[in-house]
């Protein structure tokens, strides 16, 4: 690994990057490299290995075992941002067992979701609740809204162990094209803190999520995560103009 002409990340920054994408596309998994595996895989000091890897320790996805070496924090799950991506597929992938407790599935109004759905107030929607696990302890408390037209064919379904976006394509034939989603840090109320079986000082990350299928929108989300069991990540390229302009 070297550094292009011009203005570029540091080298540990680039080799933090791949680790993190190395890491939530599931190619690092269980036992984590040495540093001396890294620099040799990178091309790199030991130096540099040691400052990304310290990074990555700070924020919780690498544990140091003396005597053992370093492997994966298996409790918290990452996901980049910017994608689509199923919550199902990452617990899965991660080799945890997913499951849900499907807490409703019903035909229901709620105007704030028909707003975003882009349908009049008093809409007749279909809501999807489920209390999400992955393994033996709950990680989301997941909402969505579905307009009635297609969330129809969705009301048979046993989604205590399936995923939504499998559903969507299998019974209605609807695959999405885009998404925008939003993260915000916010305190649990009691509800949210008993299912979810919250540390004292353990914080929320609620994610609000509108799917599209071309021109539509589709799927209205509200998913609550727990902020010590999951990861968002994220990086950006100097050479991507669609990137962040470095203020200083």
């Amino acid at each position: 690994m070297s550094e292009p002409d011009g203005p570029s990340r540091p080298l540990w920054q680039q080799v933090l990057d791949d680790l993190e994408r190395r890491i939530a596309s599931g190619d690092i998994a269980g036992r984590f490299p040495t540093d001396k595996e890294l620099t040799e895989q990178y091309g790199v000091s030991r130096h540099t290995v040691r400052e990304a890897v310290e990074r990555l320790r700070a924020r919780g996805l690498v544990d140091r075992h003396r005597g053992r070496g370093s492997f994966l924090n298996e409790a918290r799950l990452t996901q980049p941002l910017g994608g689509l991506y199923s919550l199902f597929r990452a617990v899965e992938e991660r080799g945890l067992e997913q499951r849900s407790e499907v807490l409703a599935l019903e035909r229901d109004r709620d105007p704030e979701a028909a707003a975003r759905l882009e349908l009049p107030p008093k809409a007749e929607l279909v809501r999807l609740e489920r209390l999400r696990f992955a393994g033996p302890e709950p990680l989301a408390l997941d909402s969505v809204w579905l307009p009635v037209d297609i969330g129809r064919h969705l009301l048979e379904v046993d989604f205590s162990r399936t995923a939504l976006y499998d559903e969507l394509r299998d019974r209605a034939g609807v695959t999405l094209s885009a998404v925008d989603e939003s993260l915000e840090p916010i305190v649990a109320d009691d509800d949210a803190r008993r299912l979810l079986r919250l540390g004292p000082d353990e914080a929320l990350l609620r994610v609000r999520r509108l799917g599209w299928r071309g021109e539509r929108p589709v799927e209205c989300r509200v998913t609550l995560l727990r902020g010590q069991r999951f990861l968002y990540t994220s990086s950006w390229r100097a050479d991507d103009p669609s990137g962040p302009h470095a203020d200083g």
